[in-house]
Protein backbone atom coordinates (compact mmCIF):
# COMPACT_ATOMS: atom_id res chain seq x y z
CA UNK A 1 0.00 0.00 0.00
CA UNK A 2 1.10 3.58 -0.66
CA UNK A 3 2.56 5.67 1.68
CA UNK A 4 -0.11 7.77 3.61
CA UNK A 5 0.36 11.59 2.88
CA UNK A 6 0.48 12.45 6.17
CA UNK A 7 3.32 9.95 7.08
CA UNK A 8 5.60 11.72 3.88
CA UNK A 9 4.90 15.52 4.89
CA UNK A 10 5.09 17.38 8.24
CA UNK A 11 7.93 15.25 9.88
CA UNK A 12 10.43 16.72 11.80
CA UNK A 13 12.32 17.43 9.03
CA UNK A 14 9.95 19.22 6.67
CA UNK A 15 8.93 21.10 9.91
CA UNK A 16 12.01 22.28 10.49
CA UNK A 17 12.99 23.05 6.83
CA UNK A 18 9.64 25.48 6.82
CA UNK A 19 11.28 26.70 10.28
CA UNK A 20 14.76 27.79 8.41
CA UNK A 21 12.88 29.48 5.62
CA UNK A 22 11.16 31.76 8.12
CA UNK A 23 14.32 32.55 9.84
CA UNK A 24 15.90 33.61 6.95
CA UNK A 25 13.33 36.43 6.57
CA UNK A 26 12.12 37.38 10.33
CA UNK A 27 15.34 36.78 12.59
CA UNK A 28 13.57 36.97 15.67
CA UNK A 29 11.77 33.47 14.85
CA UNK A 30 12.00 31.17 17.35
CA UNK A 31 13.48 27.66 15.48
CA UNK A 32 13.30 25.20 18.48
CA UNK A 33 10.04 26.31 20.02
CA UNK A 34 7.81 26.90 17.10
CA UNK A 35 9.20 22.83 16.61
CA UNK A 36 8.53 22.24 20.02
CA UNK A 37 4.80 23.44 19.55
CA UNK A 38 4.18 21.75 16.40
CA UNK A 39 5.02 18.42 17.54
CA UNK A 40 3.18 17.87 21.28
CA UNK A 41 1.56 14.70 22.08
CA UNK A 42 -1.10 14.92 19.99
CA UNK A 43 0.06 15.56 16.69
CA UNK A 44 0.97 12.03 15.30
CA UNK A 45 -2.55 11.14 15.94
CA UNK A 46 -4.11 14.06 13.55
CA UNK A 47 -4.90 13.40 10.03
CA UNK A 48 -3.03 15.70 7.09
CA UNK A 49 -5.41 18.80 7.21
CA UNK A 50 -5.44 18.59 10.92
CA UNK A 51 -1.84 18.61 11.09
CA UNK A 52 -2.10 21.84 8.62
CA UNK A 53 -4.29 23.75 10.51
CA UNK A 54 -2.11 22.20 14.07
CA UNK A 55 1.11 23.71 12.32
CA UNK A 56 -0.42 27.34 11.10
CA UNK A 57 -1.84 27.76 15.10
CA UNK A 58 1.48 27.64 15.78
CA UNK A 59 2.98 29.92 13.44
CA UNK A 60 0.84 32.53 14.71
CA UNK A 61 2.25 32.18 18.39
CA UNK A 62 5.49 32.60 16.88
CA UNK A 63 4.86 35.89 14.90
CA UNK A 64 4.27 39.39 15.05
CA UNK A 65 0.65 40.32 16.52
CA UNK A 66 0.46 42.63 13.64
CA UNK A 67 -1.37 40.51 10.78
CA UNK A 68 0.28 42.67 7.97
CA UNK A 69 3.69 42.32 9.71
CA UNK A 70 3.21 38.41 9.81
CA UNK A 71 1.88 37.95 6.54
CA UNK A 72 4.55 39.47 4.80
CA UNK A 73 7.25 37.62 6.92
CA UNK A 74 5.19 34.87 5.24
CA UNK A 75 5.22 35.77 1.60
CA UNK A 76 8.86 36.54 2.00
CA UNK A 77 9.82 33.29 3.27
CA UNK A 78 6.58 31.39 0.62
CA UNK A 79 9.66 30.42 -2.19
CA UNK A 80 11.88 28.38 -0.17
CA UNK A 81 8.69 26.38 2.03
CA UNK A 82 7.87 23.11 -0.07
CA UNK A 83 5.55 20.67 0.46
CA UNK A 84 2.29 20.52 2.19
CA UNK A 85 3.76 22.31 4.57
CA UNK A 86 3.44 24.93 2.19
CA UNK A 87 -0.12 25.10 2.55
CA UNK A 88 -0.12 26.45 6.10
CA UNK A 89 0.70 30.07 4.25
CA UNK A 90 -2.50 30.68 2.96
CA UNK A 91 -4.17 28.80 5.62
CA UNK A 92 -2.61 31.59 7.86
CA UNK A 93 -4.71 34.20 5.52
CA UNK A 94 -8.04 31.94 6.26
CA UNK A 95 -7.25 31.78 9.97
CA UNK A 96 -6.48 35.57 10.57
CA UNK A 97 -6.67 37.55 7.58
CA UNK A 98 -10.65 37.57 7.02
CA UNK A 99 -10.50 41.67 8.14
CA UNK A 100 -8.02 42.79 6.10
CA UNK A 101 -8.95 42.04 2.44
CA UNK A 102 -6.42 43.66 0.33
CA UNK A 103 -3.58 42.41 2.06
CA UNK A 104 -5.11 38.68 2.00
CA UNK A 105 -5.79 38.55 -1.18
CA UNK A 106 -1.89 39.87 -2.57
CA UNK A 107 -0.91 37.00 -0.16
CA UNK A 108 -3.52 34.81 -1.32
CA UNK A 109 -2.06 35.26 -5.33
CA UNK A 110 1.57 35.05 -4.28
CA UNK A 111 1.32 31.63 -1.59
CA UNK A 112 -0.60 29.95 -4.94
CA UNK A 113 2.41 30.19 -7.05
CA UNK A 114 4.25 27.62 -4.63
CA UNK A 115 1.42 25.66 -3.11
CA UNK A 116 -2.13 26.13 -3.92
CA UNK A 117 -4.73 28.80 -2.18
CA UNK A 118 -7.46 27.14 -3.24
CA UNK A 119 -8.98 26.02 0.31
CA UNK A 120 -8.31 29.40 1.90
CA UNK A 121 -9.89 31.62 -0.56
CA UNK A 122 -13.37 29.98 0.15
CA UNK A 123 -14.04 31.64 2.86
CA UNK A 124 -13.49 35.47 1.80
CA UNK A 125 -15.87 34.40 -1.56
CA UNK A 126 -18.74 33.75 0.90
CA UNK A 127 -18.21 36.69 2.82
CA UNK A 128 -17.98 38.63 -0.37
CA UNK A 129 -18.92 36.71 -3.64
CA UNK A 130 -18.71 39.44 -5.37
CA UNK A 131 -16.17 41.48 -4.56
CA UNK A 132 -14.17 38.00 -4.51
CA UNK A 133 -14.81 36.98 -7.84
CA UNK A 134 -14.06 39.72 -9.50
CA UNK A 135 -10.51 39.36 -7.85
CA UNK A 136 -10.61 35.59 -9.24
CA UNK A 137 -11.34 36.81 -12.70
CA UNK A 138 -8.59 39.44 -12.72
CA UNK A 139 -6.30 36.45 -11.81
CA UNK A 140 -7.52 34.78 -15.23
CA UNK A 141 -5.11 36.76 -17.12
CA UNK A 142 -2.18 36.36 -14.80
CA UNK A 143 1.00 35.20 -16.60
CA UNK A 144 1.32 32.12 -14.01
CA UNK A 145 -0.33 28.87 -15.10
CA UNK A 146 -0.47 28.49 -10.92
CA UNK A 147 -2.76 31.50 -10.64
CA UNK A 148 -5.00 30.73 -13.57
CA UNK A 149 -5.79 27.71 -12.35
CA UNK A 150 -5.83 29.22 -8.68
CA UNK A 151 -9.08 31.23 -10.49
CA UNK A 152 -10.61 28.51 -11.31
CA UNK A 153 -9.95 26.12 -8.48
CA UNK A 154 -10.68 28.26 -6.13
CA UNK A 155 -14.57 28.73 -6.84
CA UNK A 156 -15.23 25.05 -7.26
CA UNK A 157 -18.99 25.02 -5.99
CA UNK A 158 -17.60 21.20 -4.63
CA UNK A 159 -13.93 21.43 -4.21
CA UNK A 160 -12.71 17.99 -2.65
CA UNK A 161 -11.82 18.25 0.72
CA UNK A 162 -13.03 21.82 1.06
CA UNK A 163 -16.25 23.65 2.02
CA UNK A 164 -18.47 23.78 -0.37
CA UNK A 165 -19.77 27.01 -1.46
CA UNK A 166 -23.60 27.42 -1.70
CA UNK A 167 -24.19 29.96 -3.03
CA UNK A 168 -22.33 28.67 -6.53
CA UNK A 169 -23.79 25.50 -5.99
CA UNK A 170 -27.28 27.81 -6.57
CA UNK A 171 -26.39 30.00 -9.41
CA UNK A 172 -22.94 29.20 -10.86
CA UNK A 173 -23.52 32.18 -13.25
CA UNK A 174 -20.06 34.17 -11.33
CA UNK A 175 -17.85 31.29 -12.34
CA UNK A 176 -18.59 31.07 -16.14
CA UNK A 177 -16.64 33.95 -16.89
CA UNK A 178 -13.21 32.22 -15.66
CA UNK A 179 -14.15 29.43 -17.31
CA UNK A 180 -14.81 31.26 -20.65
CA UNK A 181 -11.48 33.18 -20.35
CA UNK A 182 -9.35 29.83 -19.58
CA UNK A 183 -11.33 27.60 -21.80
CA UNK A 184 -7.96 27.10 -24.27
CA UNK A 185 -5.26 27.85 -21.60
CA UNK A 186 -2.11 26.55 -23.19
CA UNK A 187 -1.82 24.54 -19.72
CA UNK A 188 -3.31 21.71 -19.21
CA UNK A 189 -3.01 21.79 -15.49
CA UNK A 190 -5.34 24.69 -16.04
CA UNK A 191 -7.29 23.14 -18.57
CA UNK A 192 -8.11 20.03 -16.13
CA UNK A 193 -9.74 22.59 -13.40
CA UNK A 194 -11.44 23.64 -15.48
CA UNK A 195 -13.05 20.70 -16.82
CA UNK A 196 -13.30 19.79 -13.14
CA UNK A 197 -15.47 22.92 -12.18
CA UNK A 198 -17.44 22.06 -14.75
CA UNK A 199 -17.93 18.84 -13.46
CA UNK A 200 -18.85 20.48 -10.16
CA UNK A 201 -21.39 22.60 -11.53
CA UNK A 202 -22.92 19.78 -13.72
CA UNK A 203 -23.94 17.86 -10.06
CA UNK A 204 -26.35 20.61 -9.99
CA UNK A 205 -27.07 22.07 -13.55
CA UNK A 206 -26.60 19.34 -16.24
CA UNK A 207 -28.31 21.40 -18.92
CA UNK A 208 -26.70 24.21 -18.74
CA UNK A 209 -23.35 22.32 -18.70
CA UNK A 210 -24.74 20.22 -21.76
CA UNK A 211 -25.53 23.70 -23.01
CA UNK A 212 -21.77 25.69 -22.41
CA UNK A 213 -20.04 21.85 -23.82
CA UNK A 214 -22.42 22.07 -27.14
CA UNK A 215 -21.65 25.73 -27.66
CA UNK A 216 -17.69 24.58 -27.30
CA UNK A 217 -17.17 21.59 -28.97
CA UNK A 218 -15.38 21.04 -31.93
CA UNK A 219 -13.36 24.71 -31.29
CA UNK A 220 -9.95 23.38 -30.33
CA UNK A 221 -8.54 20.06 -29.23
CA UNK A 222 -7.70 21.82 -26.13
CA UNK A 223 -11.14 22.43 -25.32
CA UNK A 224 -12.25 19.50 -26.62
CA UNK A 225 -9.93 17.68 -23.82
CA UNK A 226 -12.43 20.12 -21.29
CA UNK A 227 -15.40 18.87 -22.56
CA UNK A 228 -15.11 15.30 -22.19
CA UNK A 229 -13.55 15.72 -18.97
CA UNK A 230 -16.17 17.57 -17.65
CA UNK A 231 -19.08 15.62 -18.56
CA UNK A 232 -17.92 12.51 -17.26
CA UNK A 233 -19.88 12.57 -14.06
CA UNK A 234 -23.08 12.84 -16.39
CA UNK A 235 -21.57 9.94 -18.47
CA UNK A 236 -21.59 7.80 -16.41
CA UNK A 237 -24.95 8.43 -15.09
CA UNK A 238 -25.96 7.90 -18.50
CA UNK A 239 -26.90 11.21 -19.95
CA UNK A 240 -28.61 10.66 -23.59
CA UNK A 241 -27.53 14.34 -24.28
CA UNK A 242 -23.55 14.00 -23.13
CA UNK A 243 -23.59 10.98 -25.18
CA UNK A 244 -25.04 11.98 -28.11
CA UNK A 245 -22.56 14.69 -27.90
CA UNK A 246 -19.83 12.48 -28.24
CA UNK A 247 -21.31 10.41 -31.11
CA UNK A 248 -22.00 7.06 -29.03
CA UNK A 249 -24.89 5.04 -30.66
CA UNK A 250 -28.13 4.11 -29.75
CA UNK A 251 -27.36 1.20 -26.62
CA UNK A 252 -31.18 -0.68 -28.01
CA UNK A 253 -29.22 -1.93 -30.87
CA UNK A 254 -26.35 -3.43 -28.58
CA UNK A 255 -26.75 -6.05 -26.64
CA UNK A 256 -24.16 -8.44 -23.83
CA UNK A 257 -24.04 -12.12 -24.08
CA UNK A 258 -22.26 -14.47 -22.12
CA UNK A 259 -21.42 -12.78 -19.48
CA UNK A 260 -19.12 -14.91 -16.99
CA UNK A 261 -17.29 -14.23 -13.95
CA UNK A 262 -14.14 -16.56 -12.97
CA UNK A 263 -15.23 -17.57 -9.40
CA UNK A 264 -18.17 -17.57 -7.06
CA UNK A 265 -16.23 -16.90 -4.19
CA UNK A 266 -13.68 -14.37 -4.39
CA UNK A 267 -11.91 -13.26 -1.38
CA UNK A 268 -11.10 -9.67 -0.10
CA UNK A 269 -7.49 -8.69 -1.66
CA UNK A 270 -8.47 -10.75 -4.56
CA UNK A 271 -8.83 -10.14 -8.53
CA UNK A 272 -11.87 -11.12 -10.10
CA UNK A 273 -11.96 -12.16 -13.10
CA UNK A 274 -14.86 -11.42 -16.07
CA UNK A 275 -15.79 -11.41 -19.81
CA UNK A 276 -18.45 -11.32 -21.97
CA UNK A 277 -19.41 -10.47 -25.48
CA UNK A 278 -20.30 -7.59 -27.11
CA UNK A 279 -23.33 -8.38 -29.66
CA UNK A 280 -23.38 -4.67 -32.05
CA UNK A 281 -26.60 -5.56 -33.52
CA UNK A 282 -26.70 -2.37 -35.99
CA UNK A 283 -26.19 -2.89 -39.71
CA UNK A 284 -22.69 -0.27 -39.83
CA UNK A 285 -20.20 0.33 -37.25
CA UNK A 286 -21.13 1.72 -34.02
CA UNK A 287 -19.60 3.99 -31.24
CA UNK A 288 -19.76 2.47 -27.90
CA UNK A 289 -18.71 3.21 -24.53
CA UNK A 290 -18.31 0.14 -21.58
CA UNK A 291 -18.42 0.24 -18.30
CA UNK A 292 -18.78 -1.82 -15.34
CA UNK A 293 -20.57 -0.93 -12.19
CA UNK A 294 -19.60 -2.89 -8.67
CA UNK A 295 -22.72 -3.58 -6.44
CA UNK A 296 -20.98 -3.78 -3.29
CA UNK A 297 -21.91 -4.64 0.32
CA UNK A 298 -21.40 -1.80 2.65
CA UNK A 299 -20.25 -1.86 6.24
CA UNK A 300 -23.55 -1.56 7.81
CA UNK A 301 -24.75 -4.21 5.56
CA UNK A 302 -26.47 -1.71 2.91
CA UNK A 303 -25.59 -1.56 -1.54
CA UNK A 304 -23.03 0.64 -2.54
CA UNK A 305 -22.29 1.48 -6.20
CA UNK A 306 -19.14 2.51 -8.18
CA UNK A 307 -18.98 2.64 -11.91
CA UNK A 308 -15.26 1.60 -13.64
CA UNK A 309 -14.77 2.59 -17.19
CA UNK A 310 -13.46 -0.23 -19.13
CA UNK A 311 -12.68 1.27 -22.54
CA UNK A 312 -14.71 3.06 -25.43
CA UNK A 313 -14.28 2.64 -29.62
CA UNK A 314 -16.15 1.66 -32.84
CA UNK A 315 -17.00 -1.33 -33.31
CA UNK A 316 -18.11 -3.51 -36.41
CA UNK A 317 -21.26 -5.27 -36.52
CA UNK A 318 -21.30 -8.68 -34.66
CA UNK A 319 -19.77 -9.96 -31.60
CA UNK A 320 -16.54 -8.45 -29.91
CA UNK A 321 -15.23 -10.47 -26.59
CA UNK A 322 -13.94 -9.03 -23.64
CA UNK A 323 -11.91 -9.63 -20.87
CA UNK A 324 -11.50 -7.70 -17.40
CA UNK A 325 -9.94 -8.09 -13.83
CA UNK A 326 -11.59 -6.07 -10.86
CA UNK A 327 -9.21 -5.80 -7.48
CA UNK A 328 -11.16 -6.32 -4.21
CA UNK A 329 -7.94 -5.40 -2.17
CA UNK A 330 -8.19 -2.77 0.68
CA UNK A 331 -7.40 1.21 -0.38
CA UNK A 332 -7.33 4.01 2.02
CA UNK A 333 -10.34 4.99 -0.09
CA UNK A 334 -12.63 1.57 -1.06
CA UNK A 335 -12.53 -0.98 2.09
CA UNK A 336 -14.43 -4.11 1.09
CA UNK A 337 -16.57 -6.35 3.23
CA UNK A 338 -18.01 -9.60 3.03
CA UNK A 339 -21.30 -10.46 1.61
CA UNK A 340 -23.27 -10.36 -1.76
CA UNK A 341 -21.92 -8.62 -4.41
CA UNK A 342 -22.71 -7.85 -7.99
CA UNK A 343 -21.47 -6.77 -11.24
CA UNK A 344 -23.23 -5.35 -14.46
CA UNK A 345 -22.17 -4.60 -18.00
CA UNK A 346 -22.90 -1.12 -18.80
CA UNK A 347 -23.50 0.08 -22.65
CA UNK A 348 -23.59 3.66 -23.88
CA UNK A 349 -25.33 4.74 -20.24
CA UNK A 350 -27.46 1.28 -20.17
CA UNK A 351 -27.14 -1.11 -17.65
CA UNK A 352 -27.45 -4.87 -19.71
CA UNK A 353 -26.27 -7.57 -17.92
CA UNK A 354 -25.81 -8.66 -14.21
CA UNK A 355 -23.73 -11.34 -12.62
CA UNK A 356 -23.85 -12.10 -8.66
CA UNK A 357 -21.14 -13.63 -6.29
CA UNK A 358 -20.18 -13.60 -2.65
CA UNK A 359 -17.00 -12.07 -1.49
CA UNK A 360 -15.44 -13.79 1.54
CA UNK A 361 -13.17 -12.98 4.16
CA UNK A 362 -9.28 -14.82 3.12
CA UNK A 363 -8.76 -17.61 5.50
Amino acid sequence: MAERLKDVFFTEASVRAMADAIKGVYARFNKSRFVQLVFDDAFAGLELKQMMRHTTVCLHQMLPKSYRRAVKILMGAAPKVNGFEAMCLPDYVELYGLDDWEVSMEALALFTKYSSSEFAIRPFLKMDPKRGMAFMKKLADDVDPNVRRFASEGCRPRLPWAAALPQFKEDPSPILPILEKLKSDESEFVRKSVANNLNDISQDHPDLVMGLCEKWFGKSKRTDWIIKRACRTMLKSGDRRAMRLFGFDDPKFIGVSKFKVDRNKPAIGDQLEFSFALDVGTKKVCKARLEYIVYFTKANGKVGTKVFQITEGSYEPGKHVFTKKHSFADQSTRKHYPGRHEIAIVVNGVEKSRKGFTLVRKR
